[in-house]
C-alpha cells in the first residue's frame, strides 16, 4: 500500500499526516506533493523524512494506490488525469468534483458503499459543514425521514486554512494592542466579529457554501430532503458548530433522538442542559466525533426537532473523514 498526499504542507496536509500515524493506516510507503512554493519542505511520518516533491504532469502516481488530494479545486481539475491515469484512487478534498455524476461523494458513516462505484477513479470528500451535518441526521433519518432542514453554522477560522488561524489570532493581538488590524483572509476583521458569508453569492440570494449544503445533503443521504443554510464565519479558532432544525415525517420524540444519537456512528450525545453539558468549539477540537447537544421539541411543528451539534472542520470535516473512506476500501478487498 503507497499512498500520496497532494498539497502536504498545507492545514489539512498536516492533519492528512496527523490522522494517519493515529489510526495506524496500514501503507508501506508515502510521497508528498505540493506546490512550487512547498516542494523541498520536510516532514518526519513515524520515524522517517519525507521530502515534498513538486506536483507535476508525469509518471510519479504510477505505483501510488490511493492519494489525498487537498490542494484547491484548480489543481485538482488540472491534475485528476495525471492522478488517477495509473489507477491511483483519488479522494478529492476540493469542491471541483462533487457534484459530478460520476464521482461518488461519500461519508462513511451515510453512504459508504457508493466509494465502490468510481468511474473516473475519483472520490469525492463533501463539504466541511455537510459531513458534520449528515452523520448527526442519517442517525434521525433511520427513525423517519427527514423532510427539511434549516440549519445555521458557525464556522471556524480553521475553514479557511492554516494562514485564517493565524490572522484571527494575529487579529486578537492587534486589537489587544491598540494597533491598526490587518485584514487579507476575510473580507472583515474576524476578531470580536462574526461575518455573514462564506464563499460568495450566487444569484439566489444564498452563498456557494450554502446551497454546498443543500445539494451535498440530498446527493450523500440519496434523499429528496431540503436544506436551506445560513453559512457565517466566527472568531473561534477551530471547530464548526451548527444549530439545526428538522422535520420528520412522522414526529419523533427527544427521547428517541436521544438514543438515536447516542447509537449513531460517529457521534457523542453531549446533552444534560441541566448540568450545562453541551458541544462547544472550545472542547471538540482535535476530537474525532460529531457531538450533538441542545436536542429539543421544536415549538412551531409536531414533527420538528431541534440540536446543536459541534465537529472539527479539519478532522471530521477534511483529513479524517477522507481517511475513513480509503480504510473502507481497504476493508473491501
Amino acid at each position: 500500500m503507497r499512498i500520496a498526499i497532494v498539497g502536504a504542507s498545507g492545514a489539512v496536509g498536516q492533519e492528512f499526516l496527523r490522522v494517519l500515524d493515529e489510526r495506524n493506516f496500514p501503507m508501506d510507503d508515502m510521497v508528498l506533493f505540493g506546490s512550487s512554493r512547498s516542494a523541498g519542505s520536510k516532514y518526519t511520518f513515524r520515524g522517517k523524512e519525507y521530502e515534498v516533491k513538486l506536483l507535476q504532469h508525469n509518471d510519479d502516481f504510477k505505483d501510488i494506490d490511493i492519494a489525498f488530494v487537498s490542494a484547491g479545486g484548480g489543481t485538482s481539475l488540472e491534475f485528476a488525469e495525471t492522478i488517477t491515469k495509473h489507477g491511483a484512487i483519488m479522494i478529492d478534498n476540493s469542491s471541483a468534483f462533487r457534484m459530478y455524476d460520476d464521482v461518488p461523494l461519500v461519508v462513511p458513516e451515510v453512504n459508504p458503499q457508493d466509494a465502490l462505484v468510481r468511474p473516473r477513479g475519483i472520490i469525492a470528500n463533501p463539504n466541511c459543514t455537510t459531513i458534520q451535518m449528515v452523520v448527526a441526521l442519517q442517525a434521525i433519518e433511520r427513525l423517519s425521514h427527514i423532510k427539511r432542514v434549516h440549519v445555521s453554522t458557525y464556522q471556524a477560522a480553521s475553514g479557511a486554512g492554516a494562514a485564517a488561524m493565524a490572522e484571527l489570532s494575529e487579529q486578537y493581538r492587534q486589537v489587544l494592542a491598540g494597533e491598526p488590524v490587518k485584514v487579507e483572509k476575510f473580507a472583515y476583521q474576524l476578531a470580536y466579529n462574526l461575518i455573514p458569508q462564506i464563499d460568495v453569492f450566487t444569484d439566489n440570494g444564498y452563498t456557494k457554501e450554502e446551497m454546498k449544503m443543500f445539494n451535498e445533503t440530498r446527493k450523500i443521504m440519496h434523499s429528496d430532503v431540503k436544506v436551506s443554510a445560513t453559512c457565517v464565519r466566527v472568531p473561534a479558532l477551530r471547530a464548526h458548530s451548527e444549530a439545526i432544525w428538522i422535520e420528520t415525517e412522522r414526529p419523533v420524540s427527544v427521547e428517541e433522538a436521544r438514543e438515536a444519537f447516542a447509537k449513531a456512528d460517529g457521534v457523542v450525545l453531549e446533552d444534560c442542559p441541566a448540568e450545562k453539558k453541551y458541544p462547544m468549539p472550545l472542547f471538540v477540537a482535535g476530537k474525532d466525533p460529531v457531538y450533538v447537544g441542545r436536542i429539543r421539541k421544536d415549538l412551531t411543528d409536531e414533527n420538528g426537532l431541534s440540536f446543536w451539534l459541534v465537529g472539527d472542520q479539519i478532522k471530521k470535516g477534511a483529513a479524517l473523514n477522507a481517511v475513513q473512506i480509503a480504510e473502507y476500501l481497504i476493508s473491501q478487498k
